[in-house]
């Protein structure tokens, strides 16, 4: 597959990114390496491999989930700096 400046422009304008005409040059030729690489990865035989999500055994660290009361809207309201009802009331960020 080869990627052309005009690939690079699409994903720019996708992501917003301003590029000069160097690194639109520079990019579609690193990206058509990283895909040829990944082509070449896709020609090796896999039958028979099992996949993993991890090179090394891995165990679950986590506690087991066990169902407690709720602290209650006071307990959890106590320390707010402000507060409208039942929920925490923030400065107005957008305008």
């Amino acid at each position: 597959m080869k990627i052309t400046v005009a690939d690079v422009e699409h994903v720019a304008r996708l992501a917003r990114l301003t590029l000069t005409v160097g690194e639109k040059e520079l990019f579609a030729g690193q990206m058509d390496a990283i895909l040829g690489y990944v082509e070449k990865l896709n020609g090796v035989n896999t039958e028979g491999i099992v996949p993993t999500s991890h090179a090394v055994p891995m165990e679950n660290a986590f506690r087991e989930d066990i169902t407690k009361s709720s602290i209650g809207l006071d307990k959890a309201l106590a320390n707010a700096p402000d507060r409208s009802g039942s929920f925490f009331a923030v400065p107005k960020v957008i305008e």
